[in-house]
C-alpha cells in the first residue's frame, strides 16, 4: 500500500477521478445485480435473453468506440467524462418504466443508450489518467482503477443484491442514477489541461488532428502495440457473465429470482479482481519487460478459472472458479492499460483505447451470443423439473434429477472455455519474448 496510498492523499486530481470513480461503480453494480434479475425473471429464464441484454452493453462500445476515440483526441476530455455522467444519470432513471416483462425491450434499449454514452467515459478516463499522475505512478494508478472496479463489484454486488432483494428493484436504480450524478460533480472539480499537441514531427503534428484511419496506421506501425491490444479481447474469450447469472439465478438460488446469489458469485468475481493486480504487483518493476511476462501469468489464471468452474459442484466451487478467472482478468487489463499508456504517444492515446476496447466487446459479443445460444441449444433436451435445491449457499442440497440436466450442460460449457482459453495463452508465450528489446517507447 506504500505507493497507493501517498498518491491518493497528495494528488488531489487523481483522487478526485478515483472518488468519482467508486461512487459510480458502486452504483453501476446495482443496476446490474437488480436489471439481470428482471432480465431471468421477465424472459423464464431465458438464455438467450440474457445474452441479448450482455450484448446491449457490449456491442454500443464495439460500434461506437472508433468515433468516441476520435473525440476524445479531438476535444476537452474532461468536459467529455462530466457530461457523460450527467446523461447517464437521466438514462438509468427512465428504467423505473420498465415494470413488466412486455417492457423487456425497454430495458434493452436504455441499456444500448447508457453503454453508448460509455464508450465514450472509459477511454476518456485511461486518456486523462496520464496527465494527472507521473509516469513512475502509473502502474500505482492503474492498478487502484482496476482494483476499485473490482472490490466496487465485490461490495456493490453483494449491498445490491441485499437492496434489491429487500427494497426492491426501483430503490437500486435511484441508488445508481444519483451515484452517476455525484461522480460528475467531483470530476467537474478536476484542474485538468489538455497535454498540448507535440509539434516537432509531421507525424505528431497530424496526430491530434487527424481521424480513426490516422489510428489504425498508427497501431499498424507498431506491431508491439498491437498485440498488447490483443491482451484484453484474448482474454474475453469465454463470457462468465452469462454462465455466472445462471449459475446464482437457476443452479444455486438464494433470495427472490437469484438476486442473493448472483450477488454472491459477483462479489467472488471481485475479490479476485482486486486480488491478481495486488500480488502480481509486488513482483512487478514496473517495466514493459516485466509486464509483458505477469500478462503471461493473468492467461494461465483465467484458464485454471474456466476448468474449475467446469469442475464445480456447489456455490463455493463456483465462487473460487471466479476468483481465478477473475484474478486473471484484472492482472491482463491493468498491465494493459499501462503498456499502452507507456509506450503512445499522447495525442494517440483515446484512438488507440477506444480500438482496445472495440476488440475487447468484439470478442465478448461472440461469446456472449455463442454461451446464450449453446446454453438453450443444449437445454433444450431437458424436461422440468431441471433441479430441486437447498437455498444453502455451499450447494449441499443441490439433486440432479435427470442426466443432461442445467448444472451438466454449464460445466461442459465450462470445460470447452477453458481448452479454447489456451490458444490466446499459447498466443502470448509465444509473441512476448520476440517483443521484448523492440519496444515502442
Amino acid at each position: 500500500m506504500n505507493s497507493y496510498l501517498p498518491l491518493i492523499r497528495e494528488n488531489r486530481d487523481f483522487r478526485l477521478l478515483w472518488i468519482a470513480q467508486v461512487v459510480s461503480l458502486l452504483g453501476d453494480w446495482f443496476n446490474t445485480i437488480a436489471l439481470s434479475a428482471l432480465v431471468i425473471a421477465y424472459s423464464n429464464g431465458s438464455g438467450l435473453a440474457l445474452s441479448i441484454f450482455l450484448l446491449a452493453r457490449f456491442l454500443p462500445p464495439l460500434i461506437i468506440g472508433p468515433i468516441a476515440g476520435v473525440l476524445v483526441d479531438r476535444f476537452d476530455r474532461l468536459k467529455i467524462l462530466i457530461y457523460c455522467n450527467i446523461l447517464r444519470t437521466g438514462v438509468v432513471l427512465m428504467f423505473l418504466l420498465a415494470t413488466t416483462p412486455d417492457t423487456l425491450w425497454l430495458i434493452y434499449l436504455l441499456t444500448i443508450i447508457q453503454f453508448a454514452l460509455s464508450a465514450f467515459f472509459e477511454p476518456g478516463q485511461s486518456a486523462v489518467t496520464p496527465a494527472l499522475v507521473e509516469q513512475k505512478d502509473l502502474v500505482a494508478a492503474n492498478t487502484l482503477a482496476s482494483v476499485t472496479w473490482s472490490g466496487m463489484l465485490a461490495v456493490g454486488a453483494v449491498i445490491g443484491g441485499v437492496v434489491a432483494a429487500i427494497f426492491g428493484t426501483a430503490t437500486a436504480l435511484i441508488i445508481d442514477a444519483t451515484t452517476f450524478a455525484i461522480a460528475g460533480w467531483l470530476i467537474s472539480k478536476i484542474h485538468y489541461v489538455q497535454p498540448p499537441q507535440p509539434t516537432h514531427t509531421a507525424e505528431s503534428r497530424k496526430a491530434g488532428a487527424g481521424g480513426f484511419r490516422d489510428g489504425i496506421r498508427y497501431v499498424l506501425k507498431h506491431p508491439s502495440t498491437l498485440m498488447t491490444m490483443l491482451i484484453k479481447g484474448g482474454n474475453s474469450i469465454g463470457n462468465v457473465d452469462t454462465l455466472m447469472t445462471i449459475f446464482a439465478t437457476q443452479v444455486f438460488i438464494i433470495g427472490l429470482n437469484g438476486q442473493l446469489s448472483l450477488g454472491i458469485v459477483y462479489s467472488a468475481f471481485g475479490v479476485g479482481a482486486v486480488l491478481g493486480p495486488f500480488l502480481l504487483n509486488k513482483i512487478n518493476d514496473g517495466s514493459i519487460k516485466r509486464m509483458r511476462q505477469l500478462v503471461f501469468v493473468g492467461f494461465i489464471g483465467s484458464t485454471l478459472g474456466w476448468l474449475v468452474m467446469g469442475a464445480s459442484g456447489s456455490l463455493m466451487m463456483v465462487c473460487v472458479a471466479l476468483i481465478l478467472r477473475a484474478m486473471g482478468g484484472s492482472v491482463n487489463w491493468t498491465y494493459s492499460q499501462v503498456l499502452i499508456q507507456k509506450s503512445v504517444p499522447d495525442a494517440y492515446l483515446g484512438r488507440v483505447f477506444s480500438l482496445d476496447l472495440a476488440f475487447f466487446q468484439l470478442t465478448t459479443v461472440i461469446s456472449t451470443i455463442a454461451h446464450g445460444a449453446w446454453i438453450d441449444a443444449l437445454n433444450m433436451s431437458i424436461i422440468p423439473p431441471l433441479l430441486r435445491i437447498n437455498n444453502h449457499w455451499l450447494g449441499d442440497g443441490l439433486y440432479l434429477l435427470t442426466n443432461g440436466t442445467l448444472a451438466d450442460n454449464l460445466s461442459q460449457i465450462s470445460f470447452i472455455t477453458g481448452a479454447i482459453s489456451l490458444i490466446p495463452l499459447m498466443i502470448w508465450g509465444i509473441a512476448f519474448p520476440r517483443m521484448n528489446g523492440k519496444d515502442d517507447e
